[in-house]
């Protein structure tokens, strides 16, 4: 890959998805990694400049995926080179901003996960998805909707005032014993690696540790869950403001116990995630989710892992746990759903394709939503002094090219 972080970029007759409309044609120029210039029309080669004629394409903001446990083999969790192996290869999927994902697991593997996050994060390598603070969707869910979350691995929150609970005492989880506490200490040590943290409101202690999390600059997400509705907005009052993939492992809406679900579809201060892979949640959910949540309160995710990308049949881990990639998912060998096989361009057809939503929509829920609930600064949208991360699309919304802070991540070497 040429630096092109010093050069002026044309990009030139493709469709330009803003967040607010489409510009039909637009062109987009390009100086040390940001957006300087936006304007209608497709522009002529000009001296001084590198132009590339993207007549027929889309170009959308690089989409950033908050909850992915692993791709092409590769799992945030079964090996210190797998975060790096992600970020390398995300970039052919349109991504340019991820936050690697653990399932519960114990203390040393968190630890081995974190750091690997923190060496990535302090030395990025040119041409990789930016490496974004882990989602932890952690060892403090509810058993009961633990999903492919490991059931020796899951701990009780500790008690506020310090007194040791037995039921959050060590058990064994891949062979290492470990507390609630010390899972929470590695936590604290990392504290700036950790970025978005699933818990199950309702469990003993569960407010408190949403209080503490949150306090130490942690987003709190609901997820894997049986609250009811009370307990749910009870979470929200502790400063929760995110849901983990919205319909799965959470309890269900109904008219007279909206559940969990119903609280997310009616609290705003809640962001969603939502699969978008039509196998996890059909099509006319995430339908009428977007319609009662809206585009910039939703977050499409893949919840991919170590399959995604790789043919069916191939037999990968999730952690340190056996899966299997079938057509529409990856599987335990109990039969448990175990995550997708989802990458995020295919998340983005799928909204546009089949769930009906406009290219503005799509965008917003596959980069602009997530971008601004994690506060990344002028990132995940097509604006003027925005950093250019972006995606082109071709005519069938496959990935032709990915930028990132404006030099061509993929494909390398054009």
């Amino acid at each position: 890959m040429t630096d092109s972080s010093t050069r002026r970029i044309i990009l030139s007759g493709a469709d330009l998805v803003l967040p607010d409309r489409v510009i039909n044609p637009g062109t987009l120029v390009l100086e040390q990694g940001t957006i300087v210039e936006i304007s209608d029309g497709a522009r002529p080669p000009s001296d001084g400049a590198d132009h590339v004629d993207l007549t027929g394409h889309v170009v959308v903001p690089g989409f950033i995926d908050v909850h992915v446990h692993g791709l092409e083999g590769h799992d945030t969790l079964t090996g210190p080179d797998g975060v790096d192996a992600m970020a390398r290869r995300l970039p052919r999927y349109g991504v340019t901003g991820f936050c690697p994902t653990s399932i519960a697991c114990g203390p040393t593997l968190l630890a081995q996960m974190l750091d690997a996050i923190r060496r990535a994060r302090r030395e990025p390598v040119r041409g990789a998805a930016r490496v974004l603070p882990a989602h932890l969707e952690s060892n403090f869910i509810n058993p009961d909707y633990k999903g492919a979350q490991p059931l020796e691995c899951i701990r009780r929150p500790p008690s506020p005032t310090g007194e040791i609970d037995p039921a959050a005492s060590a058990e064994g989880c891949y062979g290492e014993a470990f507390s609630a506490t010390e899972l929470l200490a590695v936590i604290d040590r990392y504290r700036a690696e950790v970025g978005i943290v699933t818990l199950a409101p309702e469990m003993p202690n569960g407010i408190d540790l949403t209080r503490r999390l949150v306090a130490a600059g942690h987003r709190v997400s609901l997820g894997h869950s049986g609250a009811n509705y009370e307990q749910a907005m009870a979470g929200v009052a502790a400063g929760a403001r995110h849901a983990t993939h919205l319909f799965n492992r959470m309890t269900p809406f109904s008219h007279r116990e909206p559940g969990l679900t119903g609280a997310v579809l009616q609290s705003d201060e809640l962001a969603a995630e939502i699969i978008c892979d039509g196998h996890h949640v059909h099509p006319a959910a995430v339908k009428l989710a977007i319609a009662l949540k809206r585009a910039d309160r939703t977050m499409a995710i893949t919840d991919g892992t170590a399959g995604s990308g790789l043919p069916v049949g191939s037999r990968v881990t999730i952690g340190p746990r056996p899966i299997t990639v079938t057509p529409t998912a990856a599987y335990l060998d109990d039969g448990t759903l175990a995550g997708s096989v989802l990458t995020m361009d295919g998340a983005f057809r799928l909204l546009v394709n089949v769930a009906g939503c406009s290219l503005v929509e799509a965008a917003l829920m596959c980069a602009t939503t997530a971008a601004r609930e994690l506060k990344l600064e002028n990132r995940g949208l097509i604006a003027r002094g925005a950093i250019a991360d972006l995606v082109v699309l071709t005519p069938n919304l496959e990935v032709a090219r990915t930028y990132i802070g404006g030099e061509l991540a993929y494909p390398l070497g054009n």
